[in-house]
């Protein structure tokens, strides 16, 4: 199959501390790329979005501090406010990866945020 664009999700739950938006950003991160056998190069853009009650880090900037699985110096890296949804999970940061793919992705969504999606934490 040849190579082609696709977008892949994923969610995590973290604190609202530096540490833990870091330390959840990157295993995200690491645990979609890993999965997928996503290069640098294969990468368009990652969009992140968090929760309004988490605001003690950028997950992009913790992203770029922390130990991502591949370089990330030349990704374009976003980041924006979730929509607040009346009754919706506190606590969440999403991301959404565009990369080129030779398959369909597998979505990640991690340490509670299965409930989120559990059609794709199957």
């Amino acid at each position: 199959m040849e190579k082609r664009i696709y977008a892949v999700r994923g969610a995590i739950f973290a604190e609202n501390t530096k540490d833990s938006i870091q330390e959840k950003a990157v295993k995200l991160f690491n645990a979609v790329v890993e999965k997928n056998g996503i290069k640098s190069q294969d990468i368009v853009s990652l969009h992140w979005t968090l929760t309004k009650d988490l605001d003690a880090m950028n997950p992009a900037t913790a992203l770029r501090l922390g130990k991502p699985a591949i370089d990330v110096s030349e990704i374009p890296l976003f980041c924006s406010q979730e929509a607040f949804i009346q009754g919706g999970r506190p606590k969440v940061i999403r991301m959404m990866l565009t990369a080129y793919l030779d398959q369909k992705p597998s979505h990640i969504f991690l340490d509670g945020a299965e409930a989120l999606r559990p059609d794709f934490s199957k």
